[in-house]
């Protein structure tokens, strides 16, 4: 789940080297719209990365979809780049870690080769599947009770109705591409499968595996596949990778890669994490109780937890951390910068006989100063930012976004400037769920992503939430970041709380009393437009 707030162009210098005889790691982060590939130091600062950009395939019915080889081409291509520019630290590149996004499926053989695309975590043709494998004759949400019961015992969660976790991607494989699931050797998720590259062997982290929703976990630090509940999905357990703790080390490159690349074969890789662990190290938020904000392509709102439970209703758990023996409290907003860049290519920029002028090269800047020309409130527009449906704190994939409450005086600027806001309405949304379960307030909350570089979208975070938001330096590396910090603790390099301290904070974002009053108001129309809409959405979106 990348940046989409500010694309980076293809080769990107962010700073100058550090100070010598410090160890590097070598940090891969491949997210919905590419792939970057960074040197970050044992200090989790980011030297430098490049960014290669990747075609996302949408298909009829939910699909959704990447060519894993266009990953693999891109991310040697890119190392290959940034270990060229920066010949002088090769020999103190130590390790190897990756991060990637979460919840997708890559079939492959006993060669390692794709069977064939990866099914993305917004793909959701295997929803019929997990209705049908969870059906039974009480029902919670939807859901078998009797099942429901088993599965949050085990696992302290349970496959979604969306379709779009992993075990529904494998469901929708076995059941509509039987010759792929017959084939198959193992089904990766995309942090499994760059590591393979890596390394050449199969092994997938305990966090990594949480959303199979086939892993007992009630022990945190000896997690393993269960077999009842592989016998339940009609799954084979040969089918899925070993499993490993989150700071073991996966391998060592491959010869002939550490020669291409001029780095020693003995460098270690780790295991990394998926995207929404490494971004919870990378913000500096890694002590229990302390929440950070991430505003990308989708959006999520996390804290660390030390204890093990699960909102069904709201589609949150605490499922197992890439720190060692802890819980990460998990939830997702399915589209946040998404927004701006649907505005920007579908509206604005649409390639159609209405275009008269060529892209502006950073609009989003203008998206900034255009939102700072309208009041607080959009003058009463109301955006609603489910443009592919909504995980949490509602798990409805048929619902879509809309503008309210437009009048002929009602301009761009006002759209823009709700869209902001509307993404901050859906995390505030989220956050009253978030605090419900931890039992407590958040004090302040740390902002990450793309969005984060918005001066005037921190703010309305601040004041639509009515907390203080604490930018994170350098927000739009926090993954790779945290990809490298993971790795320096599964090194025995620095402990997490040493990792907490090396994370800077650029600026704080202090509630607008005056705004948050309004925005109070506006934040119960924004939750009765979807209570009022809801069934409307259904039965518009019913064969989606």
């Amino acid at each position: 789940m990348p940046l989409l707030y500010n694309l980076l162009p293809a080769v990107n210098l962010l700073k100058k080297k550090s100070i010598n005889g410090q160890r590097y790691v070598l940090t891969v982060d491949l997210g919905t719209s590419g792939p970057k590939v960074g040197l970050v130091s044992e200090n989790g600062e980011v030297i430098d990365y490049l960014f290669a950009e990747i075609p996302l395939v949408l298909l009829p019915g939910g699909g959704a979809e990447q060519e894993p080889h266009l990953w693999k081409k891109a991310i040697l291509s890119l190392a290959k780049k940034i270990l060229s520019r920066h010949r002088d630290l090769k020999a103190s590149v130590k390790a190897v870690s990756c991060t990637a996004q979460w919840s997708g499926t890559v079939p492959v053989d006993r060669q390692g080769e794709p069977l064939m695309n990866c099914q993305l975590w917004m793909d959701s043709r295997g929803a019929p599947h997990i209705k049908n494998l969870m059906k039974g004759l009480i029902t919670f949400e939807g859901l078998g009770l009797t099942k429901l019961l088993r599965w949050l015992w085990i696992t302290g969660g349970a496959p979604t109705q969306s379709g779009k976790d992993t075990i529904a991607h494998i469901l929708y494989i076995k059941n509509e591409l039987p010759g792929i699931y017959q084939k198959t050797c193992k089904f990766l998720e995309p942090l499994d499968y760059l590591n393979m590259i890596f390394t050449g062997n199969i092994k997938t982290a305990y966090e990594t595996a949480t959303l199979t929703w086939l892993t007992n976990n009630r022990d945190i630090n000896n997690i393993s596949y269960s077999p009842a509940l592989m016998k339940m999905a009609g799954l084979d357990m040969e089918k899925f990778p070993e499993l490993a703790a989150p700071d073991a080390i996966h391998g060592t490159l491959l010869p002939g890669l550490a020669k291409e690349l001029g780095i020693s074969s003995d460098t270690p890789v780790t295991m990394g994490a998926p995207d929404t662990h490494s971004a919870a190290v990378g913000s500096g938020a890694v002590k229990d109780f302390q929440a950070h904000v991430y505003i990308g392509t989708s959006s999520w709102m996390l804290c660390h937890v030390p204890f093990k439970k699960t909102d069904v209703a709201h589609n949150m758990a605490s499922v197992p951390s890439a720190i060692p023996g802890r819980y990460i409290l998990m939830n997702e907003q399915e589209t946040a910068g998404a927004c701006l860049k649907y505005l920007r290519d579908n509206i604005l920029y649409h390639k159609d006989e209405l275009l008269k002028e060529s892209r502006v090269p950073d609009v989003y800047k203008i998206f900034d100063r255009l939102a700072a020309s309208v009041p607080a409130g959009s003058d009463g527009v109301i955006f609603t930012p489910w443009l592919y449906g909504e995980r949490t704190p509602v798990d409805d994939h048929r619902v879509r976004a809309c503008l309210f409450n437009q009048s002929l005086s009602t301009t761009r600027a006002h759209i823009v400037r709700a869209i902001f806001e509307g993404v901050a309405f859906n995390s505030r949304w989220l956050m009253f769920y978030l605090e419900k379960f931890i039992g407590r307030s958040l004090e302040a909350i740390n902002i990450i992503g793309g969005g984060a570089i918005s001066d005037i979208w921190c703010q309305i975070y601040a004041d639509v939430l009515n907390r203080k938001i604490r930018r994170v330096g350098d927000p739009v590396s926090a993954n790779l970041r945290g990809a490298a910090m993971i790795a320096a603790s599964a090194l025995k390099w620095k402990s997490f709380e040493e990792i907490a301290d090396a994370v800077k904070i650029d600026r704080e974002f202090t509630p607008n009393e005056k705004n948050t009053a309004l925005y109070d108001r506006m934040f119960k129309e924004f939750i009765t437009i979807y209570k009022k809409n809801k069934d409307i959405f259904r039965r518009l979106n019913s064969g989606h």
